[in-house]
């Protein structure tokens, strides 16, 4: 298999530009990532990478071998999973990724019933409310709370969530109850946000009488934690959006309350991402439907919010 982990090596290399974030993504060293593209390169006799002191630049034979190479990993997945599928014993590890509320809520909770259920995969999940990247940073899946861009990836919906805006008891005597959403965006009032490299709602949609209008709401705090946008709210720091899922048991204990609960925010959607091949790894495969029976019960159960 050393020519494999060869041509894998290159691949990443290749894709992320870099020696040492390769090495890291396939958990080796630089100097092994290093010898095994000159393994490739001595088997092939070309050279595949112009190497700087500060860059690392595909040759055009490099250019050439990059497409060819990524079918033979993908065509040894598709029948490396076609024997996992007749056996009905897929095993090895993925690497999952979810926002900080829904990894907490949902996901976590279900990994150790998976394991239960499918005992030779190991689930290794990073929670993060930043924006991921699957193909950089390595992984198998990626779920999501929001509208995402079109890309490449394939998208599988779990549901739809609704949002509302809402603050402290505290808050709201302190400053006032808003009547119009334009007190979110003249000073009148302190709007929690999150905010993270790559975010994409820095403006909050609200549906109004006219339609859809996104306001730029100001506040002296920002986050890339939702979580921490909640302790805030809590606090009595300012006004927060969020999906009703996420504060509903503070709303039932009267910690928090809903803000303008006429002009709501538009509904998110709540899934996960995976990369576009012709056979879905059946790890993956696996995992997302158990996710997605897991996590639609749940939202069919209110008592999990309480």
């Amino acid at each position: 298999m050393s020519y494999i982990e060869n041509v894998k090596t290159f691949v990443r290399v290749y894709e992320l530009g870099n020696m040492s974030a390769a090495a890291r993504d396939q958990r080796i060293s630089p100097a092994v990532a290093s010898a095994r593209i000159s393994q490739l390169e001595d088997h092939l006799g070309v050279r595949l990478f112009q190497r700087t002191t500060r860059q690392l630049t595909p040759t055009e034979q490099g250019k050439l071998f990059y497409p060819g190479a990524v079918r033979v990993l993908e065509t040894i997945e598709e029948a490396e999973a076609a024997v996992q599928d007749i056996t009905q014993s897929p095993r090895g590890s993925i690497y999952v990724a979810a926002p900080l509320g829904i990894g907490r809520r949902f996901v976590a909770p279900a990994v150790p019933r998976f394991k239960e259920a499918y005992p030779l995969i190991d689930v290794r999940l990073r929670l993060s409310d930043r924006k991921v990247d699957l193909t950089a940073e390595g992984l198998d899946i990626a779920f999501f709370l929001g509208n995402p861009e079109d890309s490449t990836l394939k998208l599988r919906k779990f549901a739809d969530c609704p949002r509302l805006l809402c603050a402290s008891p505290k808050y709201l005597s302190k400053r006032g109850v808003p009547k119009s959403p334009d007190e979110l965006t003249d000073g009148t009032h302190d709007c929690l946000n999150l905010r993270f490299p790559g975010a994409l709602e820095f403006q909050w949609p609200l549906q109004t009488e006219q339609g859809v209008r996104k306001y730029p709401v100001t506040g002296p705090f920002e986050s890339d934690d939702g979580d921490v946008l909640t302790t805030w709210a809590l606090d009595g720091h300012g006004i927060v959006m969020k999906p009703y899922f996420d504060v509903a048991h503070h709303l039932r204990a009267g910690e928090l309350v809903p803000v303008l609960p006429n002009i709501k925010p538009t509904d998110v959607q709540l899934g996960c991402l995976y990369p576009h091949r012709r056979k879905q790894d059946p790890k993956s495969r696996l995992f997302i439907d158990f996710m997605a029976s897991s996590i639609t019960q749940q939202m069919g159960d209110k008592s999990h919010l309480a």
